[in-house]
């Protein structure tokens, strides 16, 4: 898929689960439960052991009904490594250019971290096809995304951190491309606790990704509604 598609395809999905757990066996099953409650997206963190194994298993597993994609990825060199296990999304917390670069180079999508006005411009300006606006909910979430907006209509924003049900609707409404979401749905007590079905599915786990599929579907008719 290419990197416009890939792009395209996650602004449509709408929500990007992080996937970021002490083990390779709990990404797995953190990704059978999001699949399964209606979200085909996954972010594997580059701080999940053996995280380019566990991509390349996703992506041979998954590759032909999700988008698999990685995060927490700091360097150029890391890029292409997860690029080449089959990654075909970059996401960083932060912005580093050598890093958008490798991405664009190899056709991923790429989507570096950034916080300032600054930031988000030259990460735009990068190539960065969404920026991650990280630690959004530090600066006052939603409110501050609709600050960010108004200047910069033309940027496809991805708000992570402070991302839940109960704030789906004013990310939305403030402006998001799509909303980057971590503990809130991918619970590593969920996990652990041993409490799945015959398919690996924690019901916990699917049950929230449905209900952020409710509602940012609800979210995004109001947005459509003329005023």
């Amino acid at each position: 898929m290419k990197r416009e598609e890939v792009t395209a395809r996650i602004a449509e999905i709408g929500l990007v689960p992080v996937v970021r757990v002490p083990s390779a066996a709990l990404a797995v099953r953190a990704v059978e439960s999001v699949l399964a409650g209606g979200i085909s997206i996954f972010e594997i963190t580059m701080t999940v052991p053996d995280a380019l194994g566990v991509i390349r298993t996703l992506a041979a597993r998954f590759g032909g009904r999700a988008l698999v994609g990685a995060g927490t990825v700091l360097s150029a060199a890391d890029a292409r490594a997860c690029i080449d296990a089959g990654a075909q999304f970059i996401v960083s917390p932060g912005l580093d250019l050598a890093t958008v670069e490798a991405a664009r180079a190899r056709g991923a999508a790429v989507m570096p971290g950034a916080l300032t006005p600054t930031e988000v411009i030259t990460a735009w300006k990068a190539g960065a096809d969404m920026v991650k606006i990280f630690p959004c909910s530090a600066m006052g979430g939603a409110k501050y995304l609709r600050a960010l907006q108004g200047p910069l209509p033309d940027v496809k924003m991805l708000p992570t951190g402070g991302v839940s049900v109960a704030t789906v609707e004013e990310y939305v409404l403030a402006g998001a491309a799509a909303l980057g979401i971590g503990g809130e749905l991918v619970d590593i007590a969920a996990l652990q606790s041993g409490q799945v079905d015959a398919d690996g599915v924690v019901a916990v786990i699917a049950e929230r990704a449905r209900a952020l599929v409710t509602a940012l579907g609800s979210a995004r008719a109001k947005l459509r509604k003329p005023a």
